[in-house]
């Protein structure tokens, strides 16, 4: 069976040192319809990363301020949050078996998440050429699929699942 998986992360910034909020993934068949599998999502240490230095941008902050309310306090709160190691040796855990990782443009997600786990001195698990690019792929579509499905955009974990539903679309309708 292939696995692929998706990933999105959101953030306080657009820089690669910026200060991740939380990381979501799915594992999936990009062959099959449906068969969603093996949720991630985790809601990482906010100040342990301050305190490290990595960078926050006001507009970005002005943007999420700007979001609805439930998904902007998702993103915030200071609850529940794990610190940095736990959640890049957990990411590094599930990622075991995936032969695809899809996110939204080529370098921001994987970007950031590379930079955070050089930071801390922990290699990460993928290679390059294993990384694609969930955006251009939907640029093949007449229609973005993801315009055709209501969803809570900007929560890593429905962000990943909307991904995912939509690269399996993509597959179907290019007959990959």
């Amino acid at each position: 069976m292939t696995t692929h998986a998706t990933i999105d992360i959101e953030t306080l910034g657009t820089n690669p040192d910026t200060v991740v909020l939380t990381i979501g993934g799915i594992k999936f068949n990009p062959n099959e319809d449906g068969g969603l599998h093996s949720e991630f999502y985790y809601r990482v240490d906010i100040n342990e990363q301050l305190e490290s230095g990595r960078s926050v941008l006001e507009s970005t902050l002005d943007w999420w301020s700007k979001q609805d309310k439930s998904v902007y306090e998702e993103a915030m709160s200071v609850d529940n949050r794990t610190p940095v190691p736990g959640v890049l040796k957990a990411l590094n855990k599930w990622l075991v078996g995936v032969d695809k990782i899809w996110c939204q443009g080529p370098v921001f997600d994987i970007g950031i998440l590379q930079n955070l786990y050089a930071e801390i001195g922990l290699h990460h698990n993928w290679s390059f050429w294993n990384i694609r690019d969930s955006r251009t792929l939907f640029g093949l579509m007449d229609k973005d699929p993801r315009k055709e499905i209501d969803f809570a955009a900007h929560n890593a974990l429905e962000d990943s699942r909307v991904q995912s539903l939509c690269i399996q679309k993509v597959y179907r309708k290019l007959g990959l």
